[in-house]
């Protein structure tokens, strides 16, 4: 064997053939949406929530409930009397016999019986209702205004009649009305609404409480509040008032149908709401220093 010289060797290789995967059967096809209706109904096995029977029985049937311990105590009461007849002890009652104690704690108890029945159905609890404003629609618009504050107004008195009970909307800003929309007290000689006089009423103790405290003044019942004087403007039936200071200078007035009709969220709304009046209202004011005084 030279030296330099390769040797060769043929090394036989034949490769093996890979195993062919065996083809998988196609997926099928699953809809992409599953409609409501296709649900079977009864097919759900889950927990369902507990119902109690006889708090909805109760509701269903309050006259009932409410006159039950009078039945209790009258049917008690005649028990009495007929055992009392029937048993031959003496019609008077005697300290020394069980019996007639017996019997005057049975009397003693009927008796409570029936006047807790009397009791419970003259307290009903009171059925809150809205009411219709007694008055006349008004839309008194301050007539200094640039377009796009009486927008603002607009937006305002829309947004506000439209998601909470308001039906009244009265808006006092440095000494003016700006904005009395709305249900308006109706004059007694003719149909024309009560004028707002502006300067009367920033005198009055409710604006002046609500300046001092610079914070909403929420009146849920008005019928119960002495300062209700200071508002002839409202609806006579007015139910509900929201006080909403604007700054310093201005006081919306929201006048709603209902008792309690305003929620802690609409009386949170109405604050912001508040704010940006005050503000598109001082930087008009600020910008017309020579408005006209009416």
């Amino acid at each position: 064997m030279e030296a330099g010289r390769i040797l060769h060797i043929a090394i036989p290789w034949s490769p093996r053939p890979r195993p062919r995967r065996p083809r998988s059967s196609p997926l099928p096809n699953f809809p992409r949406f599953i409609r409501a209706s296709s649900i079977q109904r009864g097919s759900y096995k889950g927990p369902k929530p507990g119902r109690d029977w006889i708090a909805d029985w109760v509701s269903k049937n309050d006259d009932t409930v409410r006159s039950l311990p009078i039945y209790v105590g009258g049917a008690s009461l005649l028990a009495v009397l007929f055992n009392r007849a029937v048993s031959g002890i003496a019609p008077v009652a005697d300290a020394s016999s069980s019996q007639s104690r017996a019997d005057l704690l049975t009397l003693g108890l009927a008796v409570t019986n029936i006047l807790a029945g009397l009791v419970w159905l003259s307290i009903r609890p009171k059925t809150i209702t809205p009411v219709d404003p007694q008055g006349v629609e008004c839309k008194v618009i301050y007539p200094h205004l640039s377009q796009s504050v009486v927008s603002e107004m607009f937006w305002a008195w829309e947004s506000l009649s439209a998601v909470t009970c308001c039906r009244s909307l009265v808006i006092v800003y440095d000494c003016k009305c700006i904005v009395q929309i709305g249900v308006a007290a109706k004059l007694q000689n003719d149909d024309n609404p009560v004028a707002l006089d502006a300067a009367k009423l920033m005198q009055g103790s409710l604006y002046q409480g609500v300046l001092k405290s610079g914070a909403q003044s929420y009146l849920a019942n008005l019928s119960l509040y002495p300062g209700r004087s200071e508002l002839p403007f409202l609806p006579s039936n007015t139910q509900a008032v929201i006080l909403q200071p604007l700054g310093d200078k201005g006081i919306a007035i929201l006048g709603g149908d209902i008792i309690r009709g305003f929620t802690t969220s609409d009386q949170a709304w109405i604050t912001y709401v508040g704010d940006k009046l005050d503000a598109t209202l001082a930087k008009y004011m600020s910008n017309k220093p020579a408005v006209v005084q009416e």
